[in-house]
């Protein structure tokens, strides 16, 4: 579901969750990176710098507006400028894109460490045959001039490696991003897992890894989509419903 059609409290609770899976999954990095979400009027969700991703509740994450402005901050924490830089960079070019997220993995670094990048090995990976963008290491993301490098490199795909730094994607909603997010840390783990057999790698081919990505895409565009998905994901965290109303 696009997020202009579901209200903020929808998006709130959701992009919490996705923050509390982050953690659960061990994807987190203590109080770095970051989450967001869009809202109508220009305005976007961060996460309050100093929470730790388990901690984050949906009435806590910080509102700002595309110049970096906070609306609302209810911990009075503030945000991370390096959040802003990445992900107000994003949501201006993209307006298809109404979450976007950003980690800082072992395995997604060390892929980003990799000349060759992600491989077509497996069928993560190959979801994102010609649908993979790469931006190159500018130093910690505090200077807005690497914004429109940033979105310039991004284009159209809603994957990202940033080179010896980390991982990002984009969704149409949170769940989507969420869900991008774990098959391209898998996709990662598992190149790094088979890389260090030292044996021959199989590698897909052209034809075949634009027969899957084109697969994905259209499971991702049916009625259900990643809907079912993204509500099993937040069924894990039931236990904690009350910390996202």
């Amino acid at each position: 579901m696009n997020a202009s059609f579901e209200s903020e409290a929808t998006i709130r609770q959701d992009l919490a969750a996705a923050y509390r899976l982050i953690a659960l999954d061990g994807m987190d990095d203590g109080i770095s990176t970051h989450i967001s979400a869009r809202l109508p009027g220009e305005r976007f969700l961060l996460n309050p710098f100093g929470l730790r991703f388990e901690e984050i509740r949906a009435d806590q994450l910080v509102t700002v507006n595309a110049d970096g402005e906070v609306l609302d901050d209810p911990t009075g924490l503030g945000i991370n400028p390096a959040g802003f830089t990445i992900h107000s960079a994003i949501h201006a070019a993209r307006p298809d894109t109404a979450c976007v997220l950003h980690t800082h993995t072992v395995a997604g670094v060390a892929l980003s460490c990799l000349e060759e990048g992600l491989l077509p090995l497996n069928q993560w990976s190959l979801q994102l045959h010609d649908r993979l963008a790469y931006h190159d290491y500018e130093a910690i993301a505090l200077d807005l001039d690497e914004r429109q490098r940033l979105t310039a490199d991004l284009g159209h795909c809603s994957a990202m490696v940033l080179r010896q730094h980390g991982l990002l994607t984009c969704g149409r909603d949170v769940g989507e991003a969420f869900l991008r997010m774990r098959d391209l840390e898998r996709s990662c783990q598992a190149q790094l897992a088979a890389q260090a057999t030292g044996r021959p790698l199989r590698l897909a081919s052209p034809e075949l890894a634009e027969k899957v990505a084109r697969q994905y895409e259209t499971w991702a565009d049916s009625p259900h989509g990643n809907a079912r998905a993204w509500q099993a994901e937040r069924r894990r965290l039931t236990d904690d419903n009350h910390l996202f109303s």
